[in-house]
């Protein structure tokens, strides 16, 4: 069983999808776009927001995920929107076990929100036989709700923890948090040349919202609650209410985007 088994509906509607100034970072990083095809590898694609946010700015895609409902929504999110002369695969497979067309080299890796799930030298070791010689690999983030830090998502946070126990969830088992930064473990890998770019962002949720991007995530997929969900939602509610009058909840976020390239030969 997927982390992610029975989220991807919640995923498609209450995962925050990829901002402009993102996706417009992400786009200067990779080699030119006078290059036809260029190309992209989405690792770890779930829905497709990082694919959708970077359509058409590259005509050749690969999207790759192991959960095959990710990849259902994928399709049914991704495929009406394509523009004319792009082709998008969509691979239902590990990171791991990837392997690309023969001659298919990317000029960009995207990993959003998905290398701590990752044998991570491993994929970057292997990415070096999949990427351009002057590919571009962006591993980034923004933070989720269970490290963050302002006063409604602590409440939130801890109504998951009264339930769920102190330990952030992996579905049926337990968070390990990689304790070294990314860009060090980069650095020992074949895209050692190292860059990070921070792009603030800025979003209003609602109750609504919020359940389901909980129910989104790995820690609090609804089938962690069993009978309990119902009352989960109403502890929620309760905790909320006392942080807004109006169902507004403010939040100031951030993405952190590491890029890796191999050294200029």
């Amino acid at each position: 069983m997927s982390l992610f088994t029975g989220t991807a509906s919640y995923y498609s509607r209450f995962r925050p999808g990829i901002p402009e100034d993102v996706a417009a970072a992400l786009d200067r990083a990779a080699p030119t776009r006078t290059r036809s095809p260029r190309r992209l590898l989405d690792v770890g694609t779930g829905t497709g927001l990082v694919t959708r946010a970077l359509l058409g700015r590259f005509d050749d895609i690969i999207a790759i995920d192991n959960d095959a409902d990710m990849l259902d929504a994928a399709e049914f999110a991704l495929r009406p929107r394509l523009p004319e002369g792009t082709r998008l695969s969509l691979v239902e497979s590990t990171a791991e076990e990837f392997v690309p067309p023969t001659e298919w080299k990317a000029d960009l890796v995207t990993i959003c929100r998905a290398f701590h799930w990752l044998d991570q030298a491993a994929v970057l070791a292997r990415l070096d036989d999949q990427v351009a010689s002057d590919g571009v690999i962006a591993i980034f983030s923004d933070s989720s709700f269970w490290t963050a830090t302002s006063p409604w998502k602590e409440a939130v946070r801890d109504v998951i923890k009264a339930f769920l126990g102190e330990e952030r969830r992996a579905g049926s088992g337990t968070f390990r948090h990689h304790k070294r930064p990314y860009s060090e473990i980069m650095e020992e890998s074949p895209f050692h040349q190292v860059e990070e770019a921070r792009i603030p962002v800025h979003r209003t949720w609602t109750t609504e919202t919020i359940l389901g991007y909980l129910y989104s995530t790995s820690f609090a997929v609804p089938r962690l609650f069993g009978d309990r969900l119902q009352e989960f939602e109403t502890a929620v509610k309760e905790r909320l209410a006392g942080f807004s009058e109006d169902d507004t909840f403010p939040e100031e976020n951030e993405f952190l985007i590491r890029f890796g390239r191999r050294s200029r030969r």
